[in-house]
């Protein structure tokens, strides 16, 4: 790609908005006279070493750096693989410092290859860092940077860290996608600009109090001036092929920073399913046995488009840009089930065919507007954020069911059609100080105002040879309306061997829910106070203790709030709960680091109001209901082992195993059920380089999930698995990748639900077991470093709920 006339356009703008002051220009080639396209050219005081400015070479080697004073400077031309160009000069009118030679320093790149060794995984009292740069996974997408994270676990389109459900932010700003629209832009984003991503299990006050743990993925952005990009492709075979192709750009000039990231998405998911459901007779004995095999397959075409920008407006206020859209013109899915019903004797007395065709056009388009002013005295700044989010989906249903005989004669057919749509609006404004002495101590406050508001509705006809006759028992349409106000205060400090940080924050909750046909208004009003705090104490070199508390709070999403009735068959229904209850978490840690590479920890955590969907079954209409219920609360406890190392210089490695113990409190009426469950998770990630300069790079992780409690779900046993491997080729330029999913074929899930007349359980088989071929090529200065952003923390927007059933 030719980038000579952008970057000469480039250096007229620039001459023509400044016109004062002198330059200096020159051309850098290598020992044959070749042009060095994007040498990293630095102009810096004589004496003080103050960085004045820089620039890049173009694609003949040319570079020019405008608008400076006379005086003396020092000159520096790098580029890796080469020795450094360093010039003293004296500025007193403009510079043509003509034709550079840059000589090969190979001994110094092959040094900095052998011995960078940058740390994977660092451990503290509140998040763990899992440093992704040099690895593998950077070739691949982040949903593979997620699966590999310790301690993060992907199965079925959920993310979860054991028990619970993150909250997912990029670059500190929260992605507002359900859960399986959240996997869908992970799958689609490259993680090659991923710096690190933290797991925070402990985040502070100026978190949302609903970010009980936080999965923050750390992105870069460019410091030299120039331009890089990328164009990558990904195949996956499956059960059926998916595909996945797009392009990423990153351009900075002096004052802007722009990145822009397009990706596309083709997927057909499988998902096999063997279902049980032992309906009782009022005497509390098996009256009927239905036993079911779904198959269930989607198809999705999904558009993800990220752009950032970042204006310096001066040298201490910058205004920042960006927008996280994702269009899914076409989702589809078709679930085919076939239910056998037996008596008591095991004997068949009927069975139906259930057809569900669903087609979904969908959109999340979110946009930040954020400002940053750095004042005089070093830790004190000033920054303040609006967002907006518009979400929508529309969806048309057909079900169609054909009932027979143990003779296989046609007795029936029942067939009705679905149109439901939803629009949310969000909106969010904040505003954060900070203050403090970095690495010493800080002291930060801030306000935000939240306002959600939610309209949907669904129509239900019932078809008769060929006419649709609307059914208003399952018609209804429901608005929604959320307003959310809050502060909080922060304060940190270290000492000698101990370090303190504590915060509160209060938050304000007014929410109404409408049901428009039922005529049934839903109101909550609650002011409710979250305290964290985090205490370290270093005893020795090789040895920190350390403890943590937070309290969190988890509303349940807009979509359980929705009352609908959404009919997956005659018999199978899933229906929302406007009376759910926000869930109160407090979670409390105490643990110990040693020797650098070993961390114990002890937690206790307390859910009330804990939200779950239940399947319950109706034993008197044989009717299964899929609803989100509040249990009284949900204890958790245990241990976690984990340790981190390397076992040569090539070789590191991550292991964590943890036991727990939940238990699950719920009453029914007048029955109270408790169940309790020991488990064990354990992780072991391993990461490889190989070759001599280090362009072979291989990462396997296990994950074992033992039997565990879910809601009075027993779920069994599983072993998710992954192997991931890159090579770099053309001066790492063009980086080939193959990843395996699933490589044991344990990921499926299995679970059973059985307490006071509930006895069901299914089997699924999910599209876990694949295999993925990917290929990226880098282009423009790709030695462009990179450095962390930073942005604003949006907690609402997990709660746009989950449309697929």
């Amino acid at each position: 790609m030719k980038l000579t006339p952008l970057i000469n356009l480039l250096f007229l703008v620039t001459s023509l908005s400044f016109g004062q002051g002198v330059f200096i220009k020159g051309k850098v080639v290598d020992a044959n006279n070749a042009p060095i396209s994007y040498a990293n050219v630095m102009i810096e005081t004589n004496g003080s070493g103050e960085f004045v400015k820089g620039s890049a070479t173009n694609d003949s080697g040319d570079f020019e750096i405008t608008n400076l004073d006379m005086g003396a400077y020092i000159l520096s031309v790098s580029f890796i693989g080469y020795k450094e160009i360093v010039k003293e000069i004296n500025l007193s009118s403009n510079l043509d410092l003509g034709v550079m030679v840059m000589q090969e320093d190979l001994q110094s790149l092959e040094e900095i290859n052998l011995t960078y060794k940058k740390p994977t995984v660092k451990k503290e009292a509140d998040r763990l860092v899992f440093e992704v740069e040099s690895t593998a996974l950077t070739e691949g997408n982040m949903l593979q940077v997620i699966q590999s994270t310790p301690g993060v676990l992907v199965v079925d389109n959920s993310i979860m860290v054991k028990s619970m459900t993150p909250t997912v932010y990029i670059n500190n700003r929260k992605v507002n996608l359900s859960s399986s629209e959240l996997t869908q832009l992970l799958e689609g984003a490259s993680a090659t600009s991923i710096k690190s991503v933290e797991v925070i299990t402990n985040p502070s006050a100026k978190y949302d109090a609903e970010s009980g743990v936080v999965i923050n993925i750390i992105m870069g952005k460019n410091l030299v001036t120039g331009y890089k990009g990328n164009v990558f492709g990904n195949f996956t075979q499956g059960v059926f092929p998916r595909y996945n192709g797009g392009m990423g750009h990153y351009f900075k000039t002096e004052k802007l920073n722009v990145s822009a990231n397009y990706s596309y998405t083709q997927n057909k998911i499988n998902r096999d399913s063997d279902e049980e459901i032992n309906y009782f007779d009022n005497n509390q004995n098996v009256n009927q046995i239905w036993e079911s095999s779904v198959n269930r397959n989607t198809w999705s075409k999904t558009h993800n488009l990220d752009v950032y920008l970042d204006y310096m407006l001066s040298k201490q206020s910058t205004l920042s840009l960006s927008a996280n859209t994702l269009w899914m013109p076409d989702f589809e899915y078709n679930i085919k089930n076939t239910s056998e019903v037996f008596d008591t004797n095991e004997s068949l007395m009927y069975y139906f065919d259930a057809n569900n065709l669903s087609f979904d056009e969908k959109h999340n388009l979110g946009f930040n507007l954020d400002y940053l002013h750095l004042f005089n005295e070093e830790g004190e700044q000033l920054s303040g954020n609006a967002h907006y989010t518009t979400y929508g989906y529309a969806r048309d249903q057909s079900v169609n069911s054909n009932y027979y005989d143990t003779n296989d004669q046609f007795l029936q057919a029942t067939s009705y059609n679905t149109y439901s749509n939803q629009n949310t609006n969000i909106f969010t404004s904040q505003l954060d100080y900070a203050k403090g002495a970095p690495e010493v101590s800080s002291f930060e406050t801030g306000l935000k105002f939240s306002s959600i508001s939610t309209n949907s509705d669904i129509t239900q006809f019932d078809v008769f040879e060929g006419e649709e006759t609307l059914n208003p028992d399952n018609s209804d349409a429901f608005d929604y309306r959320e307003y959310i106000y809050a502060g909080y205060v922060d304060f940190s400090n270290d000492w000698e061997l101990w370090s303190l940080n504590f915060g509160l924050r209060v938050e304000k909750t007014n929410l109404k829910g409408i049901s428009i046909t039922n005529n049934e208004t839903n109101k909550q009003d609650y002011l409710s106070w979250f305290p964290t705090t985090s205490i370290n104490f270093k005893a020795s070199d090789n040895l920190s203790l350390y403890t943590n508390y937070k309290r969190s709070i988890d509303r349940p999403d807009y979509q359980s709030l929705n009352p609908f009735k959404l009919y997956l068959n005659d018999n199978t229904v899933v229906v929302g709960n406007p009376k759910l209850q926000p869930v109160f978490i407090d979670h409390a840690v105490i643990g110990a680091s040693f020797l650098d590479n070993y961390t114990v920890e002890a937690y206790y955590k307390v859910n009330k109001n804990n939200i779950y969907e239940l399947p319950t079954q109706d034993n008197t209409n044989n009717i299964l209901t899929y609803a989100p219920v509040n249990f009284d609360k949900t204890v958790e406890f245990g241990f976690d082992f984990v340790v981190n190392f390397y076992l040569s210089e090539r070789w590191y490695l991550y292991a964590v195993t943890s036991f727990y113990n939940v238990q699950d409190e719920a009453t029914f009426g007048s029955n109270t059920v408790i169940l309790d469950q020991w488990s064990n998770y354990s992780e072991l990630s391993n990461n490889w380089q190989f070759l001599k300069d280090k362009s072979l790079n291989a990462n396997l992780n296990l994950i074992w999930v033992g039997k565990n409690l879910q809601g009075f779900r027993i779920v069994e046993d599983r072993l998710v698995s992954s192997l991931s491997i890159s090579k770099t080729l053309c001066k790492k330029k063009l980086v080939l990748s193959l990843t395996a999913e699933d490589l044991f074929n344990m990921q499926d899930m299995e679970d059973a639900t059985r307490f006071l007349n509930q006895y069901n359980s299914r089997y699924n088989d999910v599209d876990s077991r694949t295999i993925k071929v990917g290929l990226r090529y880098n282009f423009g200065n790709t030695t462009l470093t990179s450095e962390s952003d930073t942005g604003k923390d949006l907690q609402e927007l997990d709660r746009l709920g989950t449309q697929e059933n």
